[in-house]
């Protein structure tokens, strides 16, 4: 589902990745973890297309990022659920509408989106909190939204920018155990995290980065093996 094949990202103060090749399949769960600056979100942003690289090649649900035209980004990012460590919300929309807002935007029929905001709302545990505001809510109550959000349009990958980054441990707790269901049911998951308790919670893929390049990784041989079979 996503193949970075020798790639490089340069800065004007310098190289943020440097020649990094990782595969990940179908229905995976993949941390990234390092330090501030190792480069994670740089292989985030490249993920959804907000970057190029400057060499190599990066290719995620069928699309060559480097090769993206204006209007193949939002096709692409309709294949995709993205979760920020900020939330994003929109602070004058309620709960239900920050969700039907991401459908709105993509053209969907309109008669059909409450439903699948009820359903996506449902899922992860706040249909009773449909009606509040985000400023209403909790830190841990306010990412769920941000992930029904990005389930709304039934994404294939799910990419989490240090999703639990504001949150206490509690809330923290809750959110990850989410994203893991999400996982379970299919959606590959590619979560960036400084919160190591989290990795050592689960037997998940960890990818480790070091001032931009990859120093670690649990599943190198069986990430070579699918990218062989995609070939």
């Amino acid at each position: 589902m996503i193949r970075f094949a020798h790639v490089s990202k340069d800065y004007p103060k310098g190289a943020a990745l440097k020649n990094v090749s990782l595969h990940v399949a179908k229905g995976e769960f993949v941390f990234l973890t390092g330090h501030s600056g190792a480069g994670k979100s740089t292989i985030l942003k490249m993920m959804y297309g907000e970057l190029r690289p400057s060499a190599g090649d990066v290719r995620v649900s069928g699309y060559s990022i480097g090769d993206l035209s204006a209007g193949d980004v939002p096709k692409l990012r309709r294949r995709l659920g993205v979760v920020f460590q900020d939330f994003r919300l929109l602070e004058d929309r309620t709960a239900e509408e920050n969700v039907a807002f991401a459908l709105e935007v993509t053209g969907a029929r309109r008669d059909g989106i409450p439903a699948r905001v009820m359903r996506v709302l449902t899922q992860v545990g706040l249909a009773a909190k449909a009606h509040a505001y985000p400023q209403e809510l909790s830190g841990g109550e306010q990412q769920r939204v941000a992930i029904a959000r990005a389930l709304v349009l039934d994404p294939a990958i799910l990419i989490a920018d240090e999703p639990t980054g504001n949150l206490d441990e509690r809330a923290t707790r809750g959110v990850f155990q989410l994203i893991r269901e999400i996982n379970a049911a299919g959606t590959c998951v590619v979560m960036a995290t400084h919160d190591l308790d989290l990795v050592k919670q689960t037997t998940y893929r960890t990818i480790e980065l070091r001032e931009g390049q990859i120093v670690y990784d649990s599943g190198a041989e069986a990430g070579a093996a699918a990218a062989e079979d995609d070939l």
